[in-house]
């Protein structure tokens, strides 16, 4: 019995230590399963996250593909625009570069009608290439420097420089005509004293602009011409005294120029050194007017004044409306190839031998400067233009009346007669020189259209 109640308690013992330890195994067990359960949510929910990026990066992707498309398509497109400006560029420089050379021409010889037909083509190619331009400027502000506007602007450049300088030259010209147009209205024609001192007032009163070609307008440019040719004359013979010229020599050589077969039976050389300018403004006189009577000084074979003699009047007063208040070294500085720049270089060139130059200035380059079509700003290329300047102007005259004026020139030797000549040395007394005659026939006179004379002007010699 006793051994009953130990294997019972024993039992009892058994199970309760049993039960003790198994409920503690159940809840480790749990834990452990607990573990594995949050492991196996954490690695689903990186799992589900590391698919969500993957998604992410695609969408991404094709969201950079998507906006590279657009961009190329953009950038395409912006190419297309730069190709196209280039193009209307090119274009337009082209048609700036005719009109100009339309304008050019529409100067020599003088066409109004073409020049101001011209004037507005230049304009108006200009305020297109002005309109490209600022489309240029946008476009590359948008982000063109990436489409290669870079390559653009240095192909563009020359171009805009060449516009830069067509403008400029236009601006000039501009100025220039809006100068000319204020000088046109307020000027009176100039004479001895810059004032016009005719007989009576040429086309009413003083201080408006000349609106038809008159006589008494051209007796007023042949008193300009007058004034310039002595003040040149004087300047030259100052120039020949500083180079130590033998005057006299010189006086001898232009009298025997103007010789004819006869001369030396009734005139004797009786000018002297203080006389010597009146033979060499006789000498600047002679080279200045030949061919005189032609309407171009032959410097082309026109005939326009036979053609069309009406348009031709017209076409020449008007030119000599516009030149009238011209500074000719302006003029020449903007046009130096014009007609008037063409006369003033070959009549510089016959009356200033290189010898002659080369003596009195020590040098040839105002010779090399003319014969390349330029002209110096010298002041003594100054006082030449004046002279130039004042026979152009009353070549235009001459051709702008109708009838033109009749030029003639007092023979050396001839009996002097008051109604056609005038002695440029002041005669003592009232009556007429006795026993003189022409030594030198200084300028020539004109016969006008309403009968009148300009004197051709003489330098008087005792007859041998």
């Amino acid at each position: 019995m006793a051994n009953k109640v130990s294997n019972f308690t024993d039992l009892i013992q058994r199970v309760t230590a049993s039960c003790l330890l198994n409920p503690l195994v159940r809840i480790d067990e749990l834990d452990n399963q607990s573990v594995e359960y949050l492991k196996s949510e954490k690695d689903y929910e990186s799992q589900v996250l590391e698919e969500e990026e993957e998604e992410s990066e695609l969408e991404e992707e094709e969201e950079e593909k998507g906006f590279e498309i657009l961009k190329r398509k953009k950038d395409l497109k912006k190419m297309m625009e730069s190709e196209a400006l280039m193009s209307e560029m090119f274009d337009a420089v082209s048609d700036l570069k005719k009109a100009y050379v339309s304008l050019q021409e529409a100067h020599s010889p003088w066409d109004p009608v073409k020049m101001s037909v011209a004037d507005v083509a230049v304009v108006k190619e200009l305020k297109r290439i002005g309109r490209l331009k600022e489309r240029f400027r946008r476009m590359s502000r948008s982000g063109g420097e990436r489409m290669g506007f870079a390559g653009l602007r240095e192909a563009v450049a020359p171009y805009e420089e060449t516009v830069e300088e067509l403008k400029r030259e236009v601006k000039a010209k501009e100025a220039e005509v809006e100068n000319l147009k204020e000088k046109l209205r307020s000027m009176s024609v100039s004479g001895k004293k810059g004032k016009l001192q005719p007989k009576r007032k040429v086309n009413g009163s003083q201080g408006h602009v000349p609106v038809a070609a008159v006589p008494e307008l051209f007796e007023a440019t042949m008193s300009q011409v007058k004034e310039t040719s002595k003040s040149f004359t004087s300047l030259l013979l100052s120039r020949m005294r500083s180079a130590h010229w033998d005057i006299a020599a010189a006086v001898r050589s232009i009298e025997s120029a103007t010789n004819t077969p006869n001369d030396h039976e009734n005139t004797t050389s009786a000018i002297g050194s203080h006389h010597a300018k009146y033979a060499l403004e006789s000498y600047i006189s002679r080279k200045f007017f030949h061919s005189f009577d032609h309407e171009t000084f032959y410097m082309d074979g026109s005939l326009s004044s036979l053609l069309n003699p009406d348009q031709f009047r017209r076409d020449c007063f008007t030119q000599f409306r516009d030149m009238n208040s011209m500074d000719p070294t302006e003029l020449l500085g903007i046009m130096p190839t014009c007609q008037f720049g063409q006369f003033c270089s070959k009549r510089y060139l016959s009356i200033m031998h290189p010898k002659m130059e080369e003596s009195l200035f020590g040098d040839l380059e105002q010779n090399r400067l003319v014969s390349a079509g330029n002209h110096p700003r010298s002041e003594f290329y100054g006082h030449f233009l004046k002279v130039a300047k004042a026979i152009w102007l009353l070549h235009l005259l001459a051709f702008s009346l109708d009838p033109s004026p009749s030029m003639f020139m007092a023979t050396k030797g001839a009996e002097f007669q008051t109604e056609y000549m005038e002695s440029v040395v002041r005669l003592s007394g009232r009556g007429l020189p006795v026993g003189q005659i022409v030594g030198i026939p200084v300028s020539p006179g004109f016969k006008l259209g309403n009968g009148s004379f300009i004197k051709a002007r003489v330098y008087l010699v005792p007859r041998k």
